[in-house]
């Protein structure tokens, strides 16, 4: 029976405190919130909810819902109906669009280590497997989707993975479910829907068991990916490899010194990747540790010409070069042997001028600015008429006196010290008091702007935005 396959699933899940069925209104999700509806006492405590989402991209969406919250009341099952905006962004598919969005207002619904349930099933898992292919995608797409996932604050279970489409057809049908067909499942425009109507029904006059093969083969693969992901942390993480060197990636933290700089910043979570420890590797395990790299940094993965122009142009460039290579949402950039990944910067006016009063925060496009009062160090209140100063950014030539019997020295030459990167130099925030570069926020303060002992001073903490 469909209920005590769905039960059976369910006890592989993590425990929650609440089930939610993502309830289109279609036969699958009609038939996967019909079972759990059945189940009631079967579920140790657990809540059962159902969530609609409205893309209004039908003329029949209100509709829609009204008959989801209809078939939610005779099942005595608390019902969400959700709006979404599934207009798709230029380039991205319509199908593509619509996950987007329902994913993205459901993910703000589903709490703490709940879990949200969808009725994909091995149909689906096949069809999934193929256009993978057709997209020439490698082991972790070719792996299909998983049982069960992490979904925001909870998780997402998919309990019908191994159940044909017909075993829940005929299940809708002995329990008399009343379903709505979507007209649009029938539009071949949509890959999916093609390969659902004209390939998948020749291939099983053929081969009658090729659905559960393809499930076969995707579990398959999901093992390759879950092998390459532990090659992967083994390749960053292990220091104990056959030459004994350090770590591939290498924290910031760990860099003797807090970074300020905005490329740094986009590596706080998953390091700087070592140029030279990365040559070591066959190429192979270097293309798997970029994407792994990507994936920590929680930023889009490179297509393979990408990977391909990494390793070339940046890893393979010469130390004093400074290479860059960029795809939709990421880049790469490289600094001595370091590479550094994040978003593209946001938009930055280094001509712009901006009075600034220190006991108030200074939110920039690129960024944020603090000051707190502190005694004996930072920036001499003295030096600040009525706690006003002015913010600048790099333009060449600005100098900077570290000590009072110190040099002037170029800011060129400090940050290229400091190891600050060269594209974070520019978007730094420069105070000048009365015309004269008085500190270089979060690095340094210049003499005579510098607060002596038990003298008030200003602490500057110069936060970079790197994406919104």
């Amino acid at each position: 029976m469909l209920h005590t396959t769905i039960l059976s699933r369910l006890r592989e899940m993590p425990e929650t405190r609440r089930y939610w069925v993502a309830y289109s209104g279609g036969m699958d999700s009609h038939g996967l919130l019909d079972a759990m509806a059945r189940l009631g006492g079967d579920l140790e405590g657990a809540g059962i909810s159902a969530i609609h989402v409205n893309h209004r991209l039908q003329p029949e969406a209100d509709r829609w819902a009204r008959h989801a919250s209809a078939v939610c009341d005779n099942l005595g099952i608390a019902c969400r109906v959700l709006m979404a905006d599934a207009r798709a962004a230029p380039g991205e598919s319509p199908e593509a669009a619509a996950r987007r969005a329902r994913y993205g207002v459901i993910k703000e619904i589903v709490g703490a280590d709940e879990i949200l349930l969808t009725a994909h099933h091995l149909d689906d898992q096949a069809e999934t497997l193929f256009l993978q292919m057709v997209r020439g995608a490698g082991p972790r797409g070719l792996a299909g989707m998983p049982g069960v996932a992490r979904f925001g604050a909870g998780w997402l279970g998919r309990p019908l993975l191994g159940v044909p489409r017909r075993v829940l057809g005929e299940y809708a049908r002995s329990r008399g479910l009343s379903w709505i067909e979507d007209g649009s499942n029938g539009d071949y425009r949509f890959d999916r829907n093609y390969l659902r109507h004209e390939i998948l029904p020749r291939l099983r006059d053929r081969w009658p068991g090729i659905t559960r093969t393809l499930g076969r083969v995707a579990a398959h693969q999901a093992d390759i990916a879950r092998q390459l992901e532990e090659l992967a942390t083994s390749d960053l993480e292990d220091p104990h490899g056959d030459d004994h060197m350090e770590p591939l990636v290498t924290p910031v933290c760990e860099r003797g010194r807090e970074a300020p700089d905005i490329a740094a910043r986009s590596a706080l979570h998953g390091g700087t990747l070592s140029c030279d420890r990365l040559r070591r590797l066959p190429e192979y395990r270097q293309r798997n540790v970029l994407t792994a790299w990507f994936r920590r940094l929680g930023l889009p993965i490179p297509n393979a010409i990408h990977i391909r122009q990494i390793l070339v142009e940046v890893v393979g460039a010469a130390p004093d070069r400074e290479p860059l290579v960029g795809w939709k949402g990421a880049q790469v950039r490289r600094y001595r042997d370091n590479l550094y990944a994040s978003p593209p910067p946001l938009a930055h006016d280094p001509a712009q001028v901006i009075h600034w009063s220190l006991d108030e925060p200074l939110f920039l496009s690129h960024g944020g600015l603090k000051a707190r009062r502190v005694l004996g160090t930072g920036l001499r209140a003295a030096a600040c008429p009525g706690d006003r100063v002015e913010v600048r950014f790099r333009r060449g030539g600005e100098c900077c006196r570290l000590m009072a019997r110190g040099h002037a020295r170029s800011l060129k030459k400090l940050f290229q010290e400091r190891g600050v990167v060269p594209w974070a130099r520019d978007r730094n925030p420069l105070i000048f008091v009365a015309g004269e570069l008085a500190a270089v926020a979060g690095l340094w303060v210049c003499h005579p702007f510098a607060a002596n002992r038990d003298e008030p001073g200003w602490a500057l903490q110069w936060t970079p935005i790197i994406s919104r």
